[in-house]
């Protein structure tokens, strides 16, 4: 777990992978971008209210595949009409969910 100052979920991990380029020419991106992908499994994006709250923007789940360089992501929860929202995605893993007692199914079920 980390934190990481960033607009969204999204561009969180694209500071991710962006980051430790800056070590160099011994880092590569063709490295850094699937390593990322494979270790991160959800993204949770916070945000301040207009009365200097912090509320939970998204959440997104990172299947651990890239396409074109990027790590791709999909929805768990989004902000819709002001409030937020269960999406379609699912975090991947379920399986270590389950071994530490979490039905993850059943979880997303009751956030609804």
């Amino acid at each position: 777990m980390c934190t990481v100052h960033a607009n969204s979920a999204r561009e969180a991990l694209t500071k991710v992978c962006t980051l430790p380029l800056l070590a160099g020419e011994n880092v590569s991106a063709a490295f850094v971008v699937p390593t990322v992908a494979s270790a991160v499994d959800i993204v949770v994006h916070l945000d301040v209210d207009a009365r200097g709250r912090r509320r939970t923007r998204e959440i997104v789940a990172v299947p651990g595949r890239v396409e074109n360089g990027v790590v791709e992501a999909t929805d768990v929860f989004s902000q819709r009409d002001g409030a937020l929202r269960r999406a379609g995605g699912f975090p991947p893993h379920a399986d270590r969910y389950a071994r530490a007692g979490i039905d993850l199914a059943e979880l997303l079920r009751e956030a609804v």
